[in-house]
């Protein structure tokens, strides 16, 4: 499944921590410095927010997975 298929939703709170959700679900809360620096990053572009919110989640594909049978 892509980020095109299922993206990243984020909401920025009053506190400034930063929650993100797939699937109508959250997955992560992000506070604190690290949350200061990934709102910096975020709206620059759609594409560039969702490989962040990929990343800080760490629901993404490194490229190293074995795909198949071994």
């Amino acid at each position: 499944m892509s980020l095109d298929d299922d993206p990243f939703d984020y909401e920025v709170t009053k506190a400034g921590t930063v929650r993100i959700f797939r699937g109508g679900r959250e997955v992560v809360t992000v506070a604190g410095r690290a949350a200061e620096r990934l709102v910096e990053r975020l709206g620059v572009a759609d594409a560039t927010d969702q490989q962040l919110l990929a990343r800080v989640t760490g629901n993404y594909r490194r490229g190293n997975e074995r795909t198949g049978p071994r």
